[in-house]
């Protein structure tokens, strides 16, 4: 049986991919490409270039690959761009994904697990916000998640499909062996865009707010390695596969650090300074988003091993810096 991996040829994704792989799992990926690179996509592994709204597409890859499992990646994520373009977030995230839950269930796939967002909660006050808190979102892209984990609790209700929606909170890092790392251009991920600064990609980093209500003025957030994210996804197949049941669960360490501090460790990190330069608040953006973590280490056990800063940023800096070193050599080729 194969595991289908959609956007997996993306940030998150490809480190999906690369677990399934270490675990010894057959991956089928689907992915557009808009986003995702196809070097990101390890030797061996099928690849189907195409829309996960493309349900004739879909037919095909789960009939055709015996897909018992569908992890569930592809989609738009950046919040300010959702606010300008509400309409392609709720096509992309929330349409697109109601194409695959109903060829999953089509199909006979009884497992799903959905790539959901702490951005369902909205303005989450000062204290660790739960599974069970209030859901406010305050950009399309929040609520645009939110509409398909609505799907997924009434489709799993009314069909033999089981599911976790993971919610994360900021995800950053790098795989730890060097396989992959964040390489979309113009990404916007503060880790991101702080190390291609401190390389010397960027002229500076704008931070975006300083007058919100934390220590520093700057928002805080939740920053989960992106290899231990894709351990909870690995924890959340094998619940369903054992037969857990559906649920929904934060992805996040349970304390958070500002912008601020965040650019003091990559500038640490690095061994050199860059310029900060201090702009207006962008829309969408709550002052602090910070994880509950209990239900999904009750639920899955799991337990991080890189809950750590400095590891994140220092994992991300050797990526952007291996990043480097490739366009170089493809410069000189």
């Amino acid at each position: 049986m194969s595991v289908l991996v959609t956007g997996g040829a993306g940030y998150i994704g490809s480190h999906m991919v690369l677990k399934l792989l270490d675990a010894g799992e057959k991956v089928v990926i689907l992915d557009n490409l808009s986003t995702g690179l196809a070097f990101a996509v390890p030797k061996g592994v099928a690849l189907a270039v195409g829309d996960v709204g493309d349900a004739d597409l879909l037919r095909r890859l789960l009939d055709g690959q015996e897909v018992d499992a569908i992890i569930h990646f592809a989609g738009s994520i950046v919040v300010p761009e959702s606010v300008v373009d509400p309409l392609g977030y709720y096509l992309n995230n929330t349409v697109k994904s109601r194409t695959l839950m109903a060829m999953a269930v089509k199909c006979g796939i009884r497992h799903f697990i959905f790539s959901s967002t702490a951005a369902v909660y909205g303005l989450t006050g000062d204290q660790p916000v739960a599974e069970e808190g209030p859901l406010a979102p305050i950009s399309p892209y929040g609520s645009s998640k939110r509409m398909t984990e609505i799907m997924l609790a009434d489709a799993g209700r009314a069909h033999d499909l089981r599911y976790v929606a993971l919610r994360y909170f900021n995800v950053a890092g790098a795989d730890p062996e060097g396989r992959s790392g964040q390489s979309t251009p113009r990404a916007t991920h503060l880790i991101k865009v702080a190390c291609e600064t401190a390389l010397g990609k960027r002229g500076h980093l704008e931070v975006f707010g300083t007058d919100y209500p934390t220590p520093d003025g700057t928002c805080v957030r939740d920053y989960i390695h992106v290899s231990d994210l894709a351990r909870a996804h690995m924890a959340a197949l094998h619940h369903l596969r054992v037969g857990g049941a559906s649920d929904v669960l934060n992805c996040g360490y349970g304390r958070g650090f500002s912008v601020l501090e965040v650019i003091e460790a990559v500038k640490r990190a690095a061994g050199r300074d860059f310029e900060v330069r201090r702009g207006p608040r962008r829309a969408g953006d709550p002052a602090r988003v910070i994880a509950a973590t209990e239900r999904i280490r009750a639920t899955l056990g799991w337990t991080p091993e890189h809950d750590d800063l400095d590891t994140i940023v220092r994992h991300a800096l050797a990526w952007e810096e291996h990043l480097s070193r490739h366009i170089e050599h493809l410069g000189a080729a």
